[in-house]
């Protein structure tokens, strides 16, 4: 299956004017900064669980995420833009997940992926040691539901965030949309 952004084209916000040295650009910076801001979203990967294989696989040739601006994947916090919470976390990992979060530069954008990480999964009634969902440590922008999700709804999630991105919206806007789409 095959995916493609929703956004046609993508045009760069704005209008290019011609001159005789070449061109004039009359934009709004918010706009361009927004434009530029979600085109350019570097993850940083938290995979703990089955999840981490269905996020790495949207990294591979087939699904391919660095055509839709998730150009690579980082192993550390302070280069990275969003974190894709992938897995289970379980009660040790939760004050390491809080400072790989708080180690990230604003703005910055959480997306959780399956069961596990959104609920607890099937792990969370068998144990005491399961964290009820990664929003009990950090704020979630994004939820993904599965068990564990497709490559697909890991890539819709993330154009989903960017388009959120681009039209301008806060922090605090983006989770309330999320919340009011479930």
């Amino acid at each position: 299956m095959d995916v493609k952004p929703d956004i046609p084209n993508d045009p760069f916000p704005g209008e290019v004017h011609p001159a005789p040295s070449g061109g004039i650009l009359v934009t709004a910076i918010d706009d361009v900064i927004n434009w530029a801001r979600s085109n350019s979203l570097w993850p940083l990967v938290f995979g703990t669980s089955c999840c981490a294989i269905e996020m790495m696989s949207t990294a591979s040739a087939k699904y391919d995420w660095s055509r839709f601006g998730f150009e690579v994947a980082r192993a550390t916090p302070r280069q990275a833009d969003v974190i894709i919470i992938a897995g289970t976390i379980v009660n040790k990992m939760a004050p390491v997940l809080k400072r790989l979060y708080d180690q990230m530069a604003d703005p910055k954008y959480v997306i959780a992926m399956g069961a596990c990480a959104t609920s607890g999964g099937p792990f969370f009634y068998n144990t005491y040691s399961v964290v009820k969902g990664a929003d009990h440590v950090i704020p979630v922008d994004v939820y993904i539901a599965g068990c564990p999700p497709r490559p697909e709804a890991l890539l819709h999630a993330l154009i989903t965030l960017q388009r959120k991105i681009k039209m301008g919206l806060t922090r605090e806007q983006i989770k309330n949309e999320s919340k009011s789409e479930v």
